[in-house]
């Protein structure tokens, strides 16, 4: 799960292009915005853009991270293996794959 900050000017669809190739080294060639996420509506106005990348090829952009990610492929039909994991339990991203399963599916 690549996050990060959407900059001056930019769309949440060119954000999350420019961060999948810093963080991941791969472009999208097809981007969709699936819906906002926030983390307590009431009283914080922050919100993180879902999208879901895809048709992607390798691109890599000089990115801010300290260290490399390791890019591990994992198959949304396991993802009940995945939300088991010990190493897998930002919540963010737990919800943002099942949101993206369900929007896979009813397509």
């Amino acid at each position: 799960m690549v996050k990060g900050r959407i900059d001056a000017g930019e769309t949440p669809e060119q954000a999350a292009d420019r961060e999948l190739k810093e963080e991941a080294g791969y472009g999208a060639r097809r981007i969709d915005v699936l819906r906002g996420l926030t983390l307590a509506p009431t009283y914080m106005s922050h919100v993180s853009w879902l999208v879901l990348a895809r048709d992607l090829y390798p691109e890599k952009l000089p990115g801010d991270e300290p260290e490399e990610l390791e890019v591990i492929p994992w198959k949304l039909q396991e993802l009940e293996k995945l939300m088991l994991r010990d190493d897998f339990s930002e919540g963010r991203s737990l919800a943002a794959l099942f949101i993206a399963r369900a929007w896979l599916a009813a397509r």
